[in-house]
């Protein structure tokens, strides 16, 4: 393969803006570039606007009609961030450790209701484990099937209290989205049965 040739390459920290074959427009800060692939990362301000985020976009360079440069960036890119191996090793365990419990939960013939219920609790409480089909929190409360805030034994006190409004806040928000689900369907069947 050629060496590129001039404007066949970009520099880490230009802003570029493309032209996509869909007509769209990215602008953005180069953050990578490979030649080979002619793959290109740009840094886009976020589509979020939250201002401490940044969109990262991919590009395909095969699939862009124009490119331009709108500053080239000449001197020496900023050194890369250090990475903190043990706090990715840790998230890559703990990762790791929910997708082992998901699957237990599926093997073991857990309802879909209570593996939704487990994970909502675990949103909140890191401190929670399967136990054959029951759902135990913090050692403390366990959740048997059907999984319904009267199935929330424990020794009384803050703990059962905080794991039985969880359960019950869960299946509240659950029942509003069945019915908000259903309002447009059952809207559609009035609408057809009155233009019948």
């Amino acid at each position: 393969m050629a060496a590129p040739g001039p404007g066949e390459y970009f520099s880490i920290g230009s802003h570029v803006s493309c032209l996509t074959c869909l007509g769209q427009r990215l602008q953005g800060e180069v953050v990578a570039f490979d030649y080979p692939s002619k793959m290109l990362t740009l840094k886009c301000p976020p589509s979020s606007a939250k201002p401490n985020l940044s969109d990262v976009i991919l590009v395909n360079l095969a699939y862009v009609s124009d490119v331009d440069v709108i500053n080239d960036r000449t001197e020496t890119p900023p050194p890369l961030a250090s990475l903190n191996i043990s706090k990715l090793a840790s998230r890559a365990r703990t990762e790791k450790e929910d997708k082992l419990s998901q699957a237990y939960a599926i093997s073991a013939g857990v309802s879909v209701e209570g593996q939704q219920l487990f994970q909502t609790i675990h949103k909140t409480i890191k401190d929670c484990k399967w136990q054959e089909k029951n759902i135990m929190v913090m050692d403390d409360v366990v959740i048997s099937p059907p999984y319904q805030v009267e199935n929330c034994k424990g020794k009384e006190g803050s703990a059962l209290s905080h794991v039985r409004k969880i359960v019950e806040k869960h299946f509240k928000d659950v029942e509003s989205q069945k019915s908000m689900q259903r309002t447009p369907a059952q809207q559609t069947q009035k609408d057809s049965s009155l233009s019948s």
